[in-house]
C-alpha cells in the first residue's frame, strides 16, 4: 500500500513519539524513582503524559490525511504537535534531569504549539474536501 506522503510522515512520526514515550516512562519509573525528587519525577511524568498523547495525535493527524491529503492545516497541525511534544515534554524531562528551573519557561510555548495544532486540526476537518 502506498500512503500519501503527509499520511505516512504523521503516521511514522507518531508511532515513534509513542516509542519513546514508553521508553522514556520505563526510564522514569524504573531508572529514576529513587534519584530525582519525587516533585521533579512528577515533572517527568508529566512529560511523558503528554507526549504520549499528542504521539496519539500525530497518528490521528496521518489517519486524517487519507480523507485530507493536501491540507496545509493538517500539515500544520502536525508539525505543532511535533514541535509541542519537543518544546513541552522536551523541556520538563531537561527540567526533570537537571534541576534547571529557567528550563520551565520553555513550556508554556509547547503547550501553546498543542493548541495550535489541535486547532489546525479542527480547522482542516471544518474545512476538508
Amino acid at each position: 500500500m502506498n500512503l500519501p506522503g503527509t499520511a505516512k510522515l504523521f503516521l511514522a512520526t507518531g508511532c515513534i513519539a509513542a516509542l519513546l514515550a514508553v521508553a522514556f516512562g520505563a526510564f522514569g519509573a524504573h531508572a529514576l524513582k529513587t534519584r530525582i525528587e519525587p516533585e521533579l519525577l512528577a515533572v517527568y511524568k508529566t512529560g511523558v503524559e503528554y507526549q504520549f498523547y499528542h504521539a496519539l495525535g500525530l497518528i490521528l493527524v496521518g489517519l486524517a490525511a487519507f480523507h485530507f491529503p493536501a491540507s496545509a492545516y493538517l500539515r500544520g497541525a502536525g508539525w505543532a504537535m511535533l514541535v509541542g511534544i519537543l518544546l513541552f515534554s522536551g523541556s520538563l524531562y531537561l527540567l526533570a534531569l537537571t534541576g534547571l528551573r529557567w528550563l520551565g519557561a520553555i513550556t508554556p510555548l509547547g503547550g501553546a504549539a498543542f493548541m495550535a495544532a489541535w486547532g489546525l486540526f479542527a480547522a482542516a476537518v471544518i474545512s476538508g474536501p
